[in-house]
C-alpha cells in the first residue's frame, strides 16, 4: 500500500483548504495512492494518529468546489514545534512509527515559516536514518506572505483583497462628515508589512484609500506621525491610518508593548497585537481630534466570502506540484509559485528545499516604501494588483455561503 497523509498547520485562511483540495485531486488521479488520509490537527494529530479518510469524504467534484469555498483550516490546525533532533529523536521516531502502521509512503505538510521548519526536521530526520520510502513535502500558507522561496503566498491574496476592499468601504464611511477625525486602522504583520501594504489598493477604483500607511518594516518615530497627521487634517477632515500591528521604535520595542503583557507563544513569539490603540490614546492626547481605532484581526484571514479567485486556484495548484513532488520520490521540498510577468500576469510552479525556507523572514523591500516612510510604490502596487483578482463562484445556502465540514 502507497497512502498520502496531509495535515495543515499555523494560522488559517481562506485558501488553505484549496491546497488540501489540489493534494487530493493529484493523489486520486495519479493511480499511485491507494488512500488520502488527513491528519486532524496538523503535526499534533499525526502524534496522536487522529486521522480522516479524505477519499470517503472528498468523494467528488461537488465536495471538492465546496472544499475550496470553506475558510480556515478544515483539517484543524496547531502551534506545535518538534524537539530539537539533536537533543531528542524520540518524535520523530514516534511519526515514522505511525507512518509505518498506516502505511504512509507520502505527507504534505500545509504551513508557514515553522511549519516548514517542521518538514525540514523531518525530512533531515528521515536522511540521517536512510528513510528512501517516506516521501515528505511541504506547501506553503501564510495571510504574511513572509515564506522566501516564493513569489507569494497562498492566502495572502484573499487576505489582500479582504483589506483592500475593507479600506474601501471604511474610507467612504469616514468621508460623510465634515468634523475632524483620525481612524487608525491595525492590520495583522508581525515582522512583514505585505498586507498593510495591500491597503493601498483601495485608491485602484479611484477612492482615497488610507492617508498614511505605516508598514513594520521602517522605524516607527511617534512624533513624526503626530507631524504626519496633523498634516493631513490641514488637507482633510477624516485621515484613515493603516499601520502594521508590528510597528516597532528604534530599539526594536513593539509599540504595541506598552498595553501588552510580555507573554510569549510556544515558539518564543511576543504577543502583538494593540498597536492602534496605543497610537489611538496618542492622537487623543497630543492632538485631540476625534479619533478610534480598529482591529481588523482574524477577519483578515477568515473572510471566504470575498475570496480571490487567483489565490484559490494557485493554492489548488501548488497542492498539487507538492502531491506530484512526493509521489515523484522527491523529500524535502517545498511547492512555490514563480511569477513571469506581471502583465499579462503568468507564473509556472516549482519546488525549492525547505532548508531554504525554515525559520527565514521575507520582508517588503524598503525601495518599495516611498521615501517618507508612510506609502507604497508603484511597484509594490504592481506586485500586489493581480493577486486580488478574480471572484469565485460561493454557493450559498439560507443566505449565507456553505461550509464543508471533514470532522
Amino acid at each position: 500500500m502507497k497512502n498520502l497523509l496531509v495535515a495543515q498547520s499555523g494560522g488559517p485562511t481562506a485558501a488553505i483548504n484549496a491546497t488540501v483540495a489540489g493534494v487530493v485531486s493529484c493523489a486520486q488521479s495519479s493511480g499511485m495512492v491507494d488512500t488520502v488520509y488527513g491528519a486532524i490537527n496538523g503535526i499534533e494529530g499525526v502524534l496522536e494518529e487522529r486521522f480522516v479518510n479524505l477519499g470517503e469524504t472528498l468523494c467528488g467534484s461537488q465536495q471538492i468546489s465546496l472544499l475550496m469555498q470553506t475558510p480556515a483550516a478544515a483539517l484543524g490546525s496547531c502551534r506545535f514545534k518538534l524537539k530539537d533532533l539533536k537533543k531528542d529523536a524520540s518524535q520523530f521516531e514516534k511519526i515514522i512509527e505511525v507512518f509505518r502502521r498506516h502505511e504512509i509512503r507520502y505527507f504534505i505538510y500545509i504551513g508557514g515559516n515553522d511549519s516548514m521548519d517542521t518538514v525540514d526536521k523531518l525530512s533531515a530526520y528521515c536522511t540521517q536514518q536512510g528513510i528512501d520510502d517516506i516521501h515528505v513535502i511541504g506547501a506553503p500558507k501564510t495571510i504574511d506572505n513572509d515564506l522566501v522561496g516564493t513569489d507569494h503566498c497562498p492566502g495572502f491574496g484573499s487576505a489582500a483583497k479582504y483589506i483592500a476592499a475593507t479600506f474601501a468601504e471604511l474610507e467612504r464611511d469616514c468621508h460623510v462628515y465634515t468634523t475632524k477625525a483620525v481612524t487608525i486602522v491595525e492590520v495583522m504583520g508581525r515582522n512583514a508589512g505585505w498586507l498593510t501594504a495591500a491597503s493601498a489598493l483601495a485608491r485602484v477604483n479611484g477612492g482615497d484609500g488610507p492617508s498614511l500607511i505605516y508598514l513594520c518594516e521602517s522605524v516607527f518615530d511617534t512624533e513624526r506621525f503626530l507631524a504626519d497627521v496633523r498634516e493631513q487634517l490641514q488637507k482633510k477632515d477624516s485621515v484613515v491610518v493603516a499601520i502594521s500591528e508590528g510597528i516597532h521604535d528604534t530599539q526594536g520595542h513593539y509599540i504595541s508593548e506598552q498595553v501588552q503583557s510580555g507573554a510569549l507563544d510556544q515558539f518564543g513569539h511576543s504577543y502583538i497585537a494593540g498597536s492602534a490603540k496605543v497610537l489611538e490614546e496618542l492622537v487623543r492626547t497630543r492632538i485631540g481630534c476625534k479619533v478610534r481605532s480598529i482591529e481588523l484581526n482574524l477577519m483578515q484571514r477568515c473572510a471566504g466570502h470575498i475570496a480571490s479567485a487567483t489565490d484559490l486556484n494557485e493554492s489548488r495548484m501548488l497542492g498539487m506540484k507538492a502531491c506530484q513532488c512526493a509521489i515523484e520520490g522527491n523529500s524535502g521540498l517545498m511547492a512555490s509559485v514563480e511569477r513571469i510577468s506581471d502583465n499579462p500576469y503568468r507564473v509556472r510552479y516549482m519546488a525549492v528545499p525547505v532548508c531554504d525556507v525554515s525559520n527565514a523572514e521575507k520582508k517588503v523591500p524598503m525601495e518599495w516604501i516611498t521615501p517618507d516612510g508612510h506609502d507604497v510604490t508603484e511597484e509594490m502596487m504592481v506586485y500586489l494588483q493581480p493577486l486580488i483578482l478574480g471572484e469565485p463562484e460561493v454557493q450559498y445556502q439560507n443566505g449565507i455561503p456553505l461550509h464543508l465540514f471533514l470532522y
